[in-house]
C-alpha cells in the first residue's frame, strides 16, 4: 500500500465468490478486498439495469477504486426475469447482505454492520432494502450455517441516479403525467422492463419509498447519501425530490449532492474527475457511519 498526507490507498484483491444458489444455478458476488492492516468497511453493490438487465461487472471500476480507497465492495448478481420477477432479486440481496456480514471477519471487515450502494434500480433496491430489512418477502431465504442470528439491517445507503418510485417512472414513460415530460422513445425502451419486472401498478407502487412514507408505513430509516445529475431524462426529478422530503420529513439523515450537467452514469468511468469527486464523497460518507 502507498501512504499519503491525504489517505492511504492500497492494493485490492478481487474474487469471485458463490454467495447463494437457486437449483442448478449460482449466483456470484465479485469481492474488492483492499489489502491492509483493517478491519475495512463492508459495502454491498447492486448494478443498475431497471431490475432487468446488467450484472455485477458492471461496476468494476468505481468499485475497484473505492477498494482502494479502503472499502470492501461485494457487487451480487441477482436474479431478474424472466427468472425472477419481484420480490426475487429483492429476496437475493437481503441473503447477500447477511452473507456479507459473515463473510466479515474472514475478509478482515468491520463485524457487525454493512452498507449498500447501488445505481439507477440498484439505488432503489438499496433504499428499499435498507427501509425494510426485515421484511418477510425479501428475508423469505433462511440464512446459511453459520449465520443464523444475522439480519438484512443496513448501516447506511448510497445511491447513485436512483430510480426511486417505480410507479412514478412508469406513468412517466408513457406519457401521463402533467409534473414532467419524458424525451422521444421512452416508453419503448423503459415500460416492457417495468412489465416484467414488477407485472402490476400495485406492486410498483407499494415498493416506492416516498409513496410508504406518506402513508405513514413505519420504516428503517438508515443514514443515505444521494447523488445526481441536474438533469436525468430516464429518472423524473419530483420523484427524487419527494422522496428526499419524505426521508427527512420522516426523521432519517438524506446528504443530497448535484453533480452540474446531465445523463445518468456519474460513476461509469471512475477516471474522470466527476467520478473521483464523487468516490471521494462516498468513502468519506462511508467511514463516517461504518468506520
Amino acid at each position: 500500500m502507498v501512504t499519503s498526507k491525504q489517505e492511504t490507498t492500497y492494493e485490492v484483491e478481487v474474487q469471485d465468490v458463490e454467495y447463494l444458489r437457486h437449483g442448478d444455478t449460482p449466483l456470484l458476488a465479485r469481492v474488492f478486498r483492499p489489502l491492509g492492516d483493517g478491519p475495512f468497511p463492508i459495502m454491498v453493490e447492486l448494478h443498475g439495469g431497471a431490475w432487468v438487465r446488467g450484472d455485477r461487472l458492471i461496476g468494476n471500476g468505481a468499485n475497484e477504486a473505492l477498494a482502494r480507497k479502503g472499502v470492501i465492495v461485494a457487487a451480487l448478481d441477482f436474479r431478474a426475469p424472466p427468472v425472477a420477477s419481484y420480490p426475487g432479486s429483492f429476496a437475493d440481496i437481503n441473503y447477500g447482505i447477511r452473507w456479507c456480514k459473515a463473510q466479515a471477519e474472514s475478509w478482515n471487515g468491520i463485524q457487525g454492520s454493512v452498507g449498500a450502494m447501488g445505481t439507477s434500480s440498484g439505488a432503489h433496491q438499496a433504499m428499499l432494502l435498507g427501509m425494510c430489512p426485515n421484511d418477510p418477502r425479501y428475508a423469505s431465504i433462511p440464512s446459511a450455517n453459520g449465520a443464523t442470528g444475522i439480519d438484512g439491517s443496513l448501516a447506511c445507503v448510497i445511491m447513485a441516479s436512483p430510480v426511486i418510485d417505480p410507479l412514478g417512472r412508469y406513468r412517466y414513460a408513457k406519457g401521463l403525467r402533467d409534473d414532467c415530460t419524458p424525451p422521444a422513445g421512452m416508453a419503448e425502451r423503459v415500460v416492457p422492463m417495468h412489465d416484467l419486472y414488477w407485472e402490476t401498478e400495485e406492486a410498483m407502487a407499494a415498493a416506492a419509498p416516498a409513496r410508504m412514507l406518506a402513508a405513514g408505513e413505519r420504516t428503517e430509516l438508515p443514514p443515505t447519501l444521494c447523488l445526481a445529475r441536474t438533469y436525468e431524462e430516464a429518472h423524473p426529478r419530483p420523484d427524487l425530490e419527494e422522496f428526499i422530503s419524505q426521508y427527512r420529513n420522516a426523521g432519517g439523515q438524506l446528504d443530497f449532492k448535484v453533480f452540474e450537467g446531465s445523463g445518468e452514469r456519474i460513476l461509469e468511468d471512475a477516471s474522470t474527475p466527476l467520478a473521483q469527486e464523487a468516490l471521494e464523497l462516498m468513502a468519506s460518507f462511508i467511514r463516517q457511519q461504518l468506520g
